[in-house]
């Protein structure tokens, strides 16, 4: 002999709606384990153990799904610690790198400094054969007679003047051909 839904509900210590809720979430449950007496829906001793038992199946149904979250969840924090750990591996790398480029700009900075100084030290070399090689020359020149330098030098000034006197005498025919082609009938 079955129960009804308002047995049940004393029973279970819950509504009637609570226990209609139950009843209409479990699939074909209201056309196996129901049938009406006179007014009332009675629920057979089968349909009574799966409600009584509905709250233990909700927590088993549940209780995978949270297995199945706890292992997603696991595969997801190992994948992630492995992305960490080459992150890491990536970070050691471009620190190592910069190491070496650090040292070899040291190196380059030192080599510059020697060749500074190499040079330093060369064109201070060049300067005093430079000053030895001019007392040289001027010796040279004071061996020559003093008549040979005025005779030198006279020439020397006329060539430059008669040079002048040409370049004078040239550049006054450019400027007057330039005026003379420069007048507004000639734009014609």
């Amino acid at each position: 002999m079955g129960k009804t839904i308002r047995q049940l509900s004393e029973e279970f210590k819950l509504s009637k709606q609570a226990i209609n809720q139950r009843i209409n979430s479990i699939n074909g449950f209201r056309s196996k384990h129901t049938y009406k007496v006179k007014n009332h829906l009675e629920i057979d001793n089968q349909g009574v153990k799966m409600l009584a038992n509905f709250g233990k199946q909700k927590r088993q149904d549940r209780q995978p799904n949270q297995q199945d979250k706890n292992d997603k969840n696991d595969k997801i924090d190992h994948i992630l610690l492995k992305q960490l750990d080459v992150k890491d591996q990536q970070i050691a790398n471009l620190q190592q790198a910069l190491d070496q480029q650090q040292k070899l700009q040291i190196a380059t900075v030192a080599e510059n400094h020697q060749l500074k100084e190499h040079v330093r030290k060369l064109s201070g070399l060049l300067e005093t054969s430079g000053s030895t090689q001019k007392q040289q020359s001027n010796g040279k020149d004071n061996n020559l007679s003093n008549n040979a330098n005025a005779i030198h030098g006279k020439d020397k000034n006329n060539n430059q003047n008669e040079n002048k006197v040409a370049e004078y005498g040239n550049r006054q025919k450019k400027v007057s051909e330039s005026k003379a082609n420069n007048s507004w009938w000639h734009f014609w």
